[in-house]
């Protein structure tokens, strides 16, 4: 479709008040583009969208999940009551509790349970940080290969090792490695090199890791995201479909045909994200009213104008 890096306008009584730049694309199930707006071969954080590929090394290292939990663990949940109880499930299985976690504190992402948390006087948590699935999550993982749970999140910690081995065979090799906001290792990758590796995921062979965290995600949706997040509303579009959206306007799409779609926004903005991600599914062939919404622009409390895709 060519280089077009205005991807979303935003729309007041007719003006054109806002733009945002961004990179999206498409491939077929062999990783092949079949189409790219913007850039997609620059190199990006994909930070929580990683946390499938984080996941598949925790499973070839052992991790012994049920689906349900298992979708936790690749999770950027809402910190809704069903995510808490999980995250305790995990660590209870393994003998541990919620002080082992090493998430920063930190109030729930969804901002009606940030105000429940609120008006019980209660405060910050490192279980309601959204990455407290994964945390726990490895910490089972050590905990099921006898390696240590208190250096967990040290890029030579064996679990990290194996990550970064997964990583790199799935995605490819980081240009850059980071510390992601919750503390753990984050590798750098493409938006093309991204969608590809989870086009990798959803053909995986039944039974291998990849399959078995696809499924988990695939199944629980809610786990995966919440039940109020566009994250969820994008996975009913599509039945069938994994999502995984991540910090500073990444998201990954891979579709039941076994195309896989990656988005980025440059400036990071979440209100511009799905609204790339819906056109791009449109021109993916998929038809589903959620797909065709353009988030309201308020004057007055009235409806006077959009957001809305520029491509």
């Amino acid at each position: 479709m060519g280089v077009m890096d205005v991807v979303v306008e935003v729309v007041r009584s007719g003006l054109v008040e806002s733009e945002h730049r961004g990179s999206a694309v498409l491939v077929d199930p062999g990783g092949r583009p079949l189409w790219t707006i913007g850039d997609p071969s620059r190199v990006i954080f994909p930070r929580s969208a990683n946390k499938p590929f984080q996941a598949v090394g925790m499973v070839r290292a052992g991790l012994p999940l049920e689906s349900r939990l298992l979708a936790l663990a690749a999770a950027s949940h809402s910190a809704e009551p069903v995510h808490l109880a999980g995250v305790r499930e995990i660590l209870a299985g393994v003998g541990l509790d919620e002080s082992a976690l090493q998430t920063p504190a930190s109030y729930p992402l969804d901002p009606h349970e940030h105000a429940a948390v609120i008006r019980a006087g209660e405060g910050r948590a490192p279980i309601r940080m959204d990455c407290s699935g994964k945390h726990a999550a490895m910490l089972a993982t050590c905990v099921h290969r006898g390696w240590d749970v208190t250096s967990y999140l040290r890029a030579d910690h064996p679990l990290q090792v194996q990550v970064r081995e997964t990583f790199a065979e799935l995605v490819g090799e980081p240009v850059v490695t980071g510390v992601d906001g919750c503390g753990a290792p984050l590798f750098s990758a493409r938006l093309t090199d991204l969608a590809r590796a989870v086009a990798r995921l959803t053909s995986a062979a039944a039974g291998s890791a990849e399959r078995r965290v696809v499924e988990a995600m695939v199944a629980h949706p809610e786990l995966v995201s919440g039940t109020r997040r566009d994250d969820l509303a994008l996975a009913r579009a599509v039945p069938g479909s994994l999502v995984k959206s991540g910090a500073e306007g990444v998201l990954v799409v891979g579709l039941p045909d076994g195309r896989a779609l990656g988005v980025k926004v440059d400036d990071g903005s979440e209100r511009a994200l799905f609204v790339v991600a819906r056109r791009a599914l449109e021109l993916a062939g998929l038809d589903d009213p959620w797909l065709h919404e353009r988030p309201a622009v308020l004057g007055g409390g009235e409806r006077v104008g959009e957001i809305r895709p520029a491509f």
